[in-house]
């Protein structure tokens, strides 16, 4: 068996990060008002390069290519199917969660920014981030992830489990995301609350398992305890605390029996081929495994890579299709596994994205007309609307939020969603309220931006 390198390992826990050290992120005393726990564990299916939501869950005007078309005139390369929720219409290619929509929300009028749906700027990296943050890209403090927050407000459910996985997000998509100073998943909280890292699901076992025999990591601890000490930096800052936290939430996993949850193999062979559409598939099977074993915040990641996945600025048909091909299966097996195990009304799944497409906009093409097959699709980023959906965790079910313009370029016109309210929704259900906050150098920080997003109100009453 080939062993995954435990320089690897350290690294993508985030176990040897120097900057955990740092003396300046002092925390001050956390401040909550506990609100009812709706869910106790989290799964975030990433949709990373842009999603299409009027080629997936937000169905327009379908209109077949016809050569000379103007792209104003193309809303939707996709016939609608129905759902089985009366009234709500899906597009064609994700038949298997259409039939799931009696278990969930969705939100149809996500903007990504309340200005200049095309304009510039309107980049990936920077909407990943705000995606997953709530705030734009760092300046003087690096903002936590979701599923940092999550851990220092909630802690882990399973001791011995990390509370934030990471699953699908590779070493390309790392080193992208690092291009942003400070593009860290535990932001200013600490690196005990940072992610553990895997970036492949089939993989999951062997790197977990490839750590150092428990003697040595003995060995290890004991002495970076005895420098830490010695540190001037470790005694004026919490950073050398936070570092030993996250070795001794490794040094747990590593003796756990909850180590085998991350072995695929030990799953029968027709529930592997359920899952089994590619690398984010397995990531759902694995998700649910965590979740079974009471991890706390799980995302699974359509790798993001420039121009490929969601990411469609040629041949968008084509490219919509292939991706919901591959989530439309696995997530759907997701959402019945968990239900069938009696895990889904305590559990929250939701399917996201950074901002929607259209046929024009920005980081699209300056087509006047569509000649060719290959320009038909939609090829432009767009912050005007995207879907979202929600299932279990307390989630009200069977609804839509929102609605978007049936011209182009189809902006969200009614009920429009925040990044700050989407959060304030997901914490809603996780008992932790959008005023939730750490002081850092005196100054609040909050889970929402200033601490004013409001839950989505249809969805959780």
């Amino acid at each position: 068996m080939t062993t995954y390198p435990r320089r690897d390992f350290l690294k993508h826990t985030a176990l040897a990060t120097g900057a955990a050290l740092a003396p300046r992120w002092i925390r001050a005393a956390t401040e909550a008002q506990p609100l009812p726990r709706h869910a106790d564990s989290c799964i975030l299916l990433w949709m990373g390069g842009a999603m299409g939501q009027t080629e997936s869950f937000d169905p327009k005007r379908y209109t077949p290519f016809t050569p000379g078309m103007a792209p104003k005139d193309l809303l939707c390369t996709f016939p609608q199917i129905d759902t089985n929720v009366d009234g709500i219409k899906f597009c064609e290619g994700v038949e298997n969660l259409a039939q799931l929509m009696d278990r969930g929300s969705l939100v149809r009028s996500y903007v990504a920014r309340d200005y200049d749906a095309f304009g510039e700027n309107l980049q990936h990296i920077p909407y990943q981030y705000k995606g997953h943050t709530g705030y734009t890209t760092p300046s003087n403090v690096p903002a936590p992830f979701l599923g940092a927050w999550i851990s220092k407000a909630l802690g882990p459910l399973n001791p011995d489990l990390p509370a934030y996985i990471e699953i699908g997000r590779s070493e390309k998509t790392h080193n992208v995301f690092l291009s942003l100073a400070a593009f860290q998943s535990s932001g200013c909280l600490g690196v005990e609350h940072g992610s553990l890292l895997i970036p492949l699901a089939e993989r999951a076992g062997e790197i977990v398992k490839s750590l150092l025999p428990v003697g040595r990591f003995d060995n290890r601890q004991a002495t970076f305890r005895k420098l830490a000490a010695a540190s001037p930096a470790a005694q004026a800052g919490a950073g050398g605390e936070s570092l030993l936290a996250s070795m001794e939430s490794a040094y747990r996993l590593m003796r756990s029996p909850s180590v085998e949850a991350f072995e695929l193999a030990q799953e029968p062979k027709e529930v592997l081929e359920q899952y089994d559409t590619g690398p984010f598939g397995r990531g759902c099977l694995l998700a649910r495994r965590l979740v079974e074993n009471k991890a706390r915040f799980v995302e699974v990641h359509v790798d993001f890579e420039n121009a490929k996945g969601w990411d469609t600025h040629t041949d968008g048909h084509n490219g919509q299709a292939a991706m919901k091909k591959l989530i439309d299966r696995p997530v759907a097996t997701l959402i019945r596994d968990l239900e069938a195990r009696g895990l889904l009304d305590r559990t929250l799944v939701i399917l996201a994205t950074e901002f929607g497409r259209c046929s024009l906009g920005r980081g699209g093409n300056s087509w006047t007309k569509l000649e060719k097959e290959n320009q038909y699709g939609v090829h432009g980023h767009f912050a005007g609307a995207a879907s979202i959906l929600m299932w279990g965790g307390g989630i009200q079910k069977g609804i839509v939020v929102g609605k978007t313009a049936d011209e182009f370029p189809c902006q969200s016109v009614e009920r429009p969603v925040s990044i700050s309210d989407l959060h304030a929704t997901i914490y809603n259900r996780l008992g932790i309220a959008p005023d939730f906050h750490v002081e850092i150098e005196h100054r609040p920080f909050h889970v929402t931006k200033d601490g004013l997003g409001k839950p989505i109100a249809e969805m959780i009453s």
